[in-house]
């Protein structure tokens, strides 16, 4: 007997995955890439442009303060 665990679908899940289908996310990150800052030498290296634009665009959707992303991606 074979069992197969299959996670749940919550609402968010259907909806960030259709946000993902519908988001031209490769073209995003390449007109915002250029002004976003690079790695230097000190300091603690900054996120990767494709994530802090998903972040964004997450807060934006769901009307999240900037602790309120934290948290929510902390609880993912």
């Amino acid at each position: 007997m074979q069992v197969t665990a299959k996670k749940e679908q919550t609402r968010r899940n259907r909806f960030l995955a259709e946000i993902a289908a519908v988001t031209p996310w490769v073209r995003l990150v390449a007109e915002i890439e250029p002004f976003y800052p690079k790695v230097t030498a000190r300091g603690q290296p900054p996120i990767g442009v494709a994530r802090m634009l998903r972040m964004y665009v997450a807060q934006q959707w769901f009307g999240l303060s900037d602790g309120g992303i934290q948290d929510a991606i902390y609880d993912s």
